[in-house]
């Protein structure tokens, strides 16, 4: 696979639209079946933490008080993820703020995102729960810190993206697994599968 950026927001909120913004991200590098770089930071937007939020994530408005202003810590993750493909878990959570963080650095991203969620649902099945926590201790991962703090989380989904490609290659014989085979997969029906992997498999022999 090429070199992937897997990423995670803390936020005050669910959406953007709402007036919710980012508390914390971070950035995982993986190439070559491997973790080679990292970037964390709080990000200060100038908004309140909830009350349940700061419960949920441990980040509270002191610690906020403290961080950067969040328009310097986009700056400097968009400038240390660069053109990597994007990899979140529930990507489309994660790529709403993103976008809307960028977009208030008048930056706009370049890359597509994949969706180890939707990947698990169609590789991994008979999971309980596809959340992250849950798929953590499913598929006996390390658990990399406290859930709901951008780091751990990023380090985990790192952990279950190399998981599902592997079980791409080895028990579905898919020898390239790129982040664009990974996007087709995530987008095709559960009863399409195999016929996607089939056409995959096809392509790359």
């Amino acid at each position: 696979m090429e070199r992937i950026a897997v990423i995670d927001f803390e936020t005050t909120g669910l959406s953007p639209a709402q007036g919710d913004r980012a508390t914390e991200i971070a950035a995982v590098i993986l190439e070559g079946g491997r973790v080679v770089d990292r970037y964390q930071s709080l990000m200060n937007a100038g908004v309140r933490v909830p009350a349940h939020i700061e419960a949920l994530t441990g980040i509270s408005n002191a610690m906020l008080r403290q961080a950067p202003p969040a328009d310097r810590v986009m700056g400097e993750v968009a400038d240390f993820v660069g053109d990597c493909p994007l990899v979140a878990h529930n990507a489309a959570f994660d790529s709403r703020f993103w976008d809307a963080e960028l977009a208030r650095i008048t930056r706009q991203r370049r890359q597509e995102f994949a969706c180890s969620l939707l990947l698990a649902r169609r590789l991994m099945p008979d999971a309980p729960s596809h959340k992250l926590g849950a798929l953590v201790e499913y598929a006996r991962l390390p658990v990399a810190g406290r859930y709901h703090r951008a780091l751990a989380d990023a380090e985990m989904a790192a952990s279950l993206l190399l998981r599902l490609t592997d079980e791409l290659r080895t028990r579905h014989q898919l020898p390239g697994v790129s982040h664009a085979v990974l996007r087709s997969i995530q987008a095709t029906p559960k009863p399409q599968l195999e016929r996607c992997l089939a056409r995959h498999r096809q392509a790359a022999a």
